[in-house]
Order: C-alpha cells, then structure tokens, then sequence
C-alpha cells in the first residue's frame, strides 16, 4: 500500500469576516482588485480544504485590499477586529491555524501598536503587509521605524501583492491578480533592494508570494541597473538579496513557476501556499495534484521540502 502524502503547512490562505468585507465594500472594493465579487469563506470549509488536500495547518491572512481604506482611526479599528477573529480562529482549531496580523500601513503609528499587540498578547505567528500602502512601498523613508521594531524581532512580514496605483491604466479592465499582482511584488522587492532595506534589515524574514513572480527574470537586469547608474546602495548583489527571501507556491506553480524560482534562488525557502479562500477549493486541490504530479526535486518531494522549510520560517509550527 503506498504510503499516505505528506501533510502540507499553507503559509498562505484567507480568512474574511461579515464586517470586514462591508467595511472593504463601502470603502468602494465592491470588485476587489477587479474580480467579480467576494468569496465565500468559512472555518469548517476551510478545515474540508485542508482535510482533502493532506494540509496540516494553514497560516490565515487578510489578503488585499488590506484594511486602511483611508481613515487612520477606522483603520485601526478594522485591523484590531480582524485580528482578533483571526487569533481566536488560532485557538479554537489548535494546530489547524496560524495567524499573520493585518497592519493599518501607512500608519506607522497605529502600525507600530498594532504589531506589539498582535505578537505579544495574541500570539500572531507574525504580520502581513501589501506590496504597496496607497501607492507608498516598503522603501519608503518614513516605514524605518516599523522595520526597526520587526527587525528587533526578527519577525515574519508576509507581503501579500495589491493592485497599483494606476492600475486602471494598466490592467485593460482584467482582473489584477492575472498580472499585476506579480509585476507588483517584483516593484515591492525591487524597492526593498534599491533603498538597501534588505541589508538593513537582516532580522526581518520577508515571505513573498507567487513563485517569485517575475523576479527570476529581472534580478540581473537590476543589478546591472543598481551597478551602473548612480551609486549603487551598500549590500550584496541583488540576486544574493533576493535568494535569502522566502517564497511561496500559490497559483501555477507546475509546469514551468516553481522550477523558474527554484532555478533562481534555490529550494531552501520555497514554502507552500494555496492562495484559498480566493483560489477557489476545487482550483486549490487541482494545485495540490499538480504538485504531486510534477517531477520531484531530488531525494524528496515537494510535499516535504516545502513543510520542512516551513518549520524552518515557523519554529513554532515544528
């Protein structure tokens, strides 16, 4: 009798409560990011997810739009509430979910409050972020202090992608997560690299999603560009940076995704993600198949790699 797959961690999944895809509706993302409505979502078929797919736990996020729709003060609020469900969820299902805490970016303050309370007293596994705050990105100057205290922590950021300013311009009316999403992670990095946030930062373990995105194409073309014009910031070689972020699987990772990435920066921090409730479960477990289909890496399977490393990014999850 074959053996039974190994069990997954899905460091990249979604939770949504009533009120916060109200608050996200009357804020205008009736359509967010351009697809055509909210999904569904619930704990128990999350957990029938989960249970068909051999995934041990699952780490639940709110994905974007994020919760600052503008007002710092209803920001805060949102954020708290979330936040809350999303560690009461880690409690009731022990061992099921984890929880990365959303932030109220681009205010640091409420930022700063936010992430002292969701790691110190409700026990968040660590914090979520968007590629972009209202068109601000990770290097901006005035984000320092909050990198300063998640550095102190060495804390887990997992920036999730969001549609661009401008987006209406770019995107030809196609829902965003297609391609802006990743074109969106690969400026969020670019700009990690190019203000030398990275190495400033060493502490700070960043998870980006998508298999890298299009950053396997890019890397050297921006180090060729931080090399010649301008003086390059202090710190490795953009491809070195790049290669000691973590990565996940979620979206399509087989034929031709993960092998790109794993070709680029290795294996070492490749984790897995379904990207559910907004991959919809029978494109989720279609994901999972393509993973168990696909050639193996050597010596094991996609399956253990990416929950060993998982264990790696998340000691409490070993």
């Amino acid at each position: 009798m074959a053996a039974a797959p190994a069990t997954l961690i899905d460091v990249h999944a979604h939770f949504l409560t009533d009120a916060y895809v109200q608050a996200a509706s009357a804020a205008g993302h009736g359509s967010p990011d351009g697809m055509p409505r909210w999904p569904a979502w619930s704990p128990q078929a999350h957990l029938e997810l989960m249970d068909s797919c051999s995934i041990a736990t699952s780490m639940l996020s709110v994905s974007s739009p994020g919760t600052h729709f503008g007002d710092d003060a209803a920001a805060r609020a949102l954020t708290r509430e979330v936040n809350e469900y999303g560690a009461e969820l880690v409690r009731a299902y022990p061992g099921r979910f984890g929880h990365f805490a959303s932030l109220p970016l681009p205010d640091v303050a409420g930022s700063l409050a936010e992430a002292a309370y969701a790691l110190d007293d409700l026990g968040s596994h660590g914090v979520v972020l968007m590629t972009n705050a209202h068109g601000r990105y990770p290097g901006d100057e005035a984000f320092a202090p909050l990198w300063e205290e998640l550095d102190r922590r060495a804390a887990v950021v997992f920036v999730h992608p969001t549609s661009p300013r401008g987006h209406e311009r770019v995107s030809l009316g196609r829902p965003r997560p297609m391609l802006e999403f990743l074109f969106d992670t690969t400026r969020a990095v670019s700009d990690l690299v190019l203000t030398g946030t990275l190495p400033r930062y060493p502490g700070i373990r960043w998870v980006f999603t998508h298999g890298a995105g299009t950053l396997p194409l890019v890397v050297d073309r921006m180090e060729l560009f931080r090399t010649l014009f301008g003086g390059p910031p202090a710190g490795p070689p953009v491809p070195e940076q790049v290669a000691g972020l973590w990565f996940d699987m979620a979206g399509t990772p087989f034929p031709r995704q993960v092998p790109a990435a794993v070709e680029a920066f290795g294996s070492g921090r490749l984790v897995y993600g379904s990207d559910y409730c907004w991959t919809p479960a029978p494109a989720a477990a279609a994901q999972v198949a393509s993973i168990d289909a696909a050639p193996q890496p050597s010596g094991t399977t996609w399956r253990a790699l990416t929950t060993a490393n998982a264990k790696r990014l998340l000691p409490p999850l070993a």
